[in-house]
């Protein structure tokens, strides 16, 4: 049988597409490999959202290309987005697989290796091959009914459409069969969990207590909830339940409201600050975490000042700064792009620089507390430890361990007293 590569690019909801596809074409007898060299047919998952990210994929696609010999299949955003486009400037590409053709897989994998085992119908999403041991993406559906107005994501990947709560109960059970030990669950919308189902009135908390009957899930983290969706309910559950990591990724984009407005996000400043002061009250110990963008078409200088008091005020513990980008058949195409690219990049600077002294100051509060986590990566007698103050991206930094002496496993939970602090990251001895 071929041996196959994939090259995953984009968000972490590509990258369960990607496990879900190597899962599949594992069973039907194709053998995995990581080295490009190695690989009979190679796939890349591209990513369509934003200008930096079609780029990227653009340039991996030509660069898979270059492999001669191999077949180079094309999956993923960027495909469902530009597929025609693709099909006349790549032709190289031996076939591109939209996202809407995922329900017949196997079908389309037939165009580029004719081969009996792929001609049963399959659900692809019924497989998984985990690419982390200790940390697994939980989706919740598909798409988007959010209609920002900077946004592709609802172009590319169509209205939200929630699995049924006995789906993800069966994802889950195959996550702890596999040993992992933090669920993260995510969605676009995370919040709009089960709006969707006619007949099953479920929501997001109803998801949080399946995970609950699974005592081998040491963590449960939440990301992407849409503000005006977080309600007391589901505050409330994080506040009890220390299974759930009291971990509120919360995307605002921006804080003052004629900017919200055009953007099409619902709700206004005061309703954020409310809505912070609110968590803090509940959970105390909430770690907060936002995404902002700067260079929206209506924003000024002054708007950019004002951003920063928000974010001061707030005293987030991690936020993501964005450029905005320019993408055509988003609300927001139609009034252009007025603001340059070296002012988005310099509002961008000024953003992040408040930032980095916010996180400065915040970790500095943690020198001398104890901390459970997970361990996620080991180096001799170090470690890197995944606690309730960071997810798996890069955005939150890193808490670095010493150990002491103890023989440790990737997934092993320990206590450890933070020593030291950085801007992003801190240290730690393990106790």
């Amino acid at each position: 049988m071929k041996n196959i590569a994939l090259i995953s690019l984009g968000c972490h909801k590509n990258l369960v597409d990607s496990e879900n596809v190597l899962g599949y074409l594992s069973c039907v007898g194709y053998h995995v490999v990581n080295n490009l060299d190695d690989a009979d047919i190679i796939i890349v998952n591209t990513c369509g959202f934003i200008e930096a990210a079609k780029r990227e994929s653009i340039d991996t696609l030509f660069e898979c290309l270059s492999y001669k010999g191999k077949k180079v299949v094309a999956i993923g955003c960027l495909v469902q987005r530009y597929l025609k486009d693709l099909e006349k400037e790549i032709p190289e590409i031996k076939d591109y697989i939209p996202i809407n053709d995922y329900h017949k897989f196997n079908e389309r994998f037939y165009e580029v290796d004719p081969n009996e085992v792929l001609k049963e119908e399959v659900d692809i999403t019924k497989y998984r091959t985990l690419t982390n041991e200790v940390t697994s993406f939980l989706r919740l559906g598909e798409g988007c009914d959010n209609r920002c107005a900077f946004c592709a994501i609802p172009l590319i990947r169509g209205p939200f459409k929630s699995r049924s709560l006995s789906e993800i109960r069966e994802e889950a059970q195959l996550l702890a069969d596999k040993g992992v030990k933090e669920v993260v669950v995510l969605e676009q919308d995370t919040c709009s969990y089960g709006k969707d189902l006619k007949g099953e009135s479920v929501n997001l908390v109803d998801v949080l207590k399946v995970l609950g009957d699974f005592p081998q899930f040491k963590m449960v983290r939440l990301l992407y909830l849409y503000p005006d969706e977080i309600t007391d309910e589901l505050i409330d559950y994080i506040a009890t339940h220390p299974q759930v990591v009291p971990y509120f990724d919360i995307p605002i984009q921006h804080s003052e409201d004629h900017i919200l407005k055009a953007m099409h996000r619902r709700g206004d400043k005061q309703f954020l600050i409310n809505l912070f002061a609110k968590i803090k009250e509940k959970v105390p110990h909430a770690i907060l975490r936002t995404t902002l963008m700067v260079g929206f078409y209506n924003e000024t200088e002054e708007d950019v000042l004002h951003l920063i008091d928000f974010v001061k005020e707030i005293n987030f513990d991690h936020v993501g700064v964005f450029k905005y980008s320019y993408e055509e058949g988003t609300p927001a195409y139609k009034f252009g792009d007025p603001i340059s690219e070296e002012e988005k990049e310099r509002r961008y600077d000024m953003v992040m620089r408040e930032c980095a002294k916010m996180s400065k100051e915040n970790n500095k509060k943690y020198v001398g507390e104890t901390l459970m986590g997970l361990i996620v990566a080991i180096d001799g007698n170090k470690y890197l430890l995944r606690s309730k103050l960071n997810a798996i991206d890069d955005l939150d930094g890193q808490i670095i361990v010493t150990g002491n002496g103890s023989k440790h496993q990737l997934g092993d939970y320990i206590s450890v007293k933070v020593t030291e602090s950085t801007t992003y990251d801190l240290f730690a001895t393990e106790i």
